[in-house]
């Protein structure tokens, strides 16, 4: 006896082929099994910074520029961060020139801060930009991302930054205003 085509089991070739993985999950008591697609790519891990270059001390920063500091030499982020925050708000209310920013931004933020609009609700009014604590992260030695809460007018806006350390100071990188 012969099967008839509308019978005939699916070939391989048209279903995907799964294979069960028992995979173990501390919560749980016993295998969670999971369904994997043996052509999916396995996911790619997520980005872990490399080393960074070491410092050496400043000896040869005349001739290659500020040189990377390490954390033990740099002074505490917090207060890096809440004088960024601050010098930045005020400039961009117009309480203080955009000039006293430089200092303490790599010149990419700085010429953005010079370049772009200021938002409209650090520009306008006369009511004081309020800052909330800082909040640190050091995801690599001599890197540090810092964030708060800026309140004017009963209002919240989100400020956060990450600060580099180079030649034994913090430098703003990165800014963003929300």
């Amino acid at each position: 006896m012969t099967a008839s085509p509308r019978t005939a089991a699916p070939t391989a070739d048209l279903a995907p082929r799964l294979t069960i993985v028992p995979a173990l999950h501390p919560p749980l008591r016993g295998p969670v099994v999971a369904l994997v697609d043996p052509t999916t790519p396995p996911p790619r891990p997520p980005h872990r910074p490399g080393p960074r270059p070491a410092a050496d001390g400043g000896r040869r920063a005349d001739l290659l520029g500020p040189a990377w500091s390490a954390r033990a030499r740099l002074p505490d982020p917090r207060a890096a961060g809440r004088l960024l925050f601050t010098t930045v708000l005020e400039a961009l209310a117009g309480r203080r020139p955009l000039s006293q920013v430089q200092r303490l931004t790599a010149p990419g933020v700085h010429g953005a801060l010079l370049a772009g609009r200021r938002p409209a609700w650090c520009a306008g009014g006369t009511t004081p930009v309020l800052l909330g604590p800082v909040h640190v992260c050091e995801p690599v030695d001599g890197v540090a991302e810092v964030s708060a809460v800026a309140r004017r007018a009963g209002r919240a806006h989100a400020v956060a930054a990450r600060l580099e350390g180079v030649g034994g100071h913090w430098r703003c990188t990165a800014l963003s205003i929300g």
